[in-house]
């Protein structure tokens, strides 16, 4: 827990690195004494050294540690919805890494990757739109997740727009829709493939990836999966769909392939 009364980090010294809107540091109500048991991290989950209410986008360039920062919406960033086409609170550009990072709520629409970028140890406390939405405009470029979590994703938590290949391993998932969608209905498709290493799913959930194996020959490669609290195993580890330009995604089918869905059943452990 901390007091009030700690030391805050100088604005001068955010603001050297990204370029931060008028916003000002304050010592986070969730990890004070007294705040509810659904507003603090749960006891595997990083607690926030300082919170940054943020206005607009911070566009990250480079590699910026944060040094645990609870980033919380506020503003035009003040949504926690499901509405489609928020701004981000972070927008990374091409080869940008950003690690100790806490997504707080309202988180809008979490962080979008422009090209090849990682994101390191982030965590999403509650997400909002998606965590994470991979923008990348070349097949060659790849967006690494490595490490962290996410939780309360009414929906999705990772989506990836454009071509490439979207990496996710050393990750923890609680409470979610999907963890990974490539697109289904985006006006310009693309072939895209997907990469889970070493991920902890813990149940509810729905599918733990969403691909569109029609007409665009996604690919998704599972190892080192474990699902915990499912006892009835209807998370969908792999679902396959049809992707469209317009309108909405038909099911096609689950499970290993061989071809697009690619792992073995000794890949997965439920627990």
């Amino acid at each position: 827990m901390y007091s009030s009364k700690r030391t805050l980090m100088p604005l001068a010294v955010l603001a050297a690195a990204v370029l931060v809107p008028s916003v000002t540091s304050t010592v986070a109500a969730a990890d004070r004494p007294g705040a509810s048991d659904s507003a603090r991290p749960a006891a595997d989950w990083p607690a926030a050294k300082r919170v940054q209410p943020v206005s607009a986008t911070i566009k990250v360039t480079g590699s910026r540690d944060f040094d645990f920062t609870r980033f919380v919406g506020t503003g035009a960033l003040g949504g926690g919805d499901q509405a489609e086409n928020q701004p981000p609170i972070l927008e990374l550009a091409d080869k940008a890494t950003v690690s100790n990072v806490i997504i707080g709520s309202p988180a809008a629409d979490g962080i979008h990757c422009r090209g090849t970028c990682t994101l390191k140890n982030v965590w999403w406390e509650d997400v909002g739109e998606d965590a994470a939405t991979f923008k990348g405009t070349a097949a060659n470029q790849t967006m690494t997740i490595d490490g962290g979590g996410a939780r309360k994703a009414a929906d999705k938590v990772f989506q990836q727009n454009g071509p490439g290949t979207f990496v996710i391993r050393n990750f923890k998932v609680e409470n979610f829709g999907k963890l990974y969608r490539s697109c289904g209905n985006c006006k310009t498709q693309y072939q895209r493939h997907v990469v889970l290493d070493n991920v902890t799913v813990k149940s509810p959930g729905l599918d733990i990836v969403g691909i569109n194996s029609t007409p665009y020959g996604d690919t998704a490669r599972l190892s080192r999966i474990t699902i915990q609290g499912d006892p009835a195993r209807k998370i969908v580890v792999c679902q396959k769909f049809r992707g469209v330009t317009s309108g909405e995604p038909a099911k096609v089918g689950s499970g290993p392939d061989g071809r697009n869905c690619i792992y073995k059943s000794s890949d997965i452990t439920y627990k």
